[in-house]
């Protein structure tokens, strides 16, 4: 028996969907049906725990061989822990759920970068939890993609977006003027910036020929976003804010592990230095 994937079963992508469309959503300042979603079934639950083991797999890197295997082989033994009738409930009526709040064609057309690593994930754990003999070729096919993931040493190189790219052709004499064009359009769509803001706007034109200075500069934006709203969740009383508040938190810990640079990423940058400033002077 050939185990095939299925990736509207699949854990891993499901979630990655579900983070997707909230980004999505809070970026676009609408009700995200995805966020309730993520907190009703990936809260303390077999879903929550089973993408723990893809997210397990997912951020194992630059590991020696025999470690990546002992990474893989805990992941296999946990993942025979959970309970399988629980899970494959909790699953059916996630993806029951999916298909009554979001079309279903545009909802998975999504590219995910990491989805043969998520593919290759599912097939190995279905496969060393199902009793009936297995097709050894997808088997040791995903097991080769896992390792190779595992034991790989990424390029330490910055990615960077069109955007970026563009800016670091430019002299700094063109950047400057750039600089004075954004911050005009953003004062003009946002009814006038923060210091703070500006200060993103300049930095964004003027470090777009150093990359890793760039990526530090808005993490130190980030971090310092998280730490005010962790400080200050508490104060809030209206339960609709704390919880937007707390997708806010969990929105920034992608950014700042990602390695590539987005213009998405400076858009929520704005929004949640204002969204940061607003809750200070709550």
């Amino acid at each position: 028996m050939k185990v095939k994937h299925n990736k509207y079963k699949n854990t891993g992508i499901l979630f990655e969907l579900l983070v997707r469309k909230i980004t999505s959503d809070t970026l676009n300042n609408s009700n995200s049906k995805a966020a309730s979603l993520v907190k009703k079934y990936f809260t303390k639950s077999e879903l929550a725990n089973e993408n723990k083991l893809y997210q397990t797999i997912n951020n194992s890197i630059s590991l020696s061989e025999g470690k990546a295997e002992s990474v893989l082989s805990t992941v296999l033994d946990l993942s025979r822990k959970l309970d399988k009738d629980q899970l494959s409930k909790e699953k059916y009526n996630l993806i029951k759920e999916i298909k009554e709040n979001f079309d279903m064609v545009d909802f998975f057309q999504a590219k995910i970068k990491s989805y043969k690593l998520l593919a290759s994930t599912y097939i190995l754990l279905e496969s060393h939890n199902n009793r009936k003999f297995a097709n050894p070729e997808s088997i040791i096919t995903s097991k080769i993609t896992i390792l190779e993931h595992i034991t790989s040493n990424p390029d330490t190189k910055m990615s960077l977006t069109p955007l970026v790219e563009d800016l670091m052709k430019l002299d700094k004499g063109t950047r400057a003027l750039t600089y004075k064009i954004m911050l005009e359009k953003y004062n003009t769509k946002f009814d006038g910036l923060t210091n703070d803001q500006k200060e993103v706007l300049k930095e964004y034109i003027n470090s777009a020929t150093d990359a890793p200075k760039l990526k530090e500069f808005l993490n130190s934006k980030f971090e310092g976003i998280t730490t005010i709203l962790k400080e200050n969740i508490d104060k809030i009383t209206e339960p609709a804010l704390k919880i937007k508040i707390q997708e806010v938190i969990n929105l920034i810990e992608p950014i700042l592990e990602s390695r590539k640079i987005k213009d998405d990423h400076l858009v929520a940058l704005l929004q949640y230095l204002e969204l940061s400033r607003e809750i200070k002077v709550v």
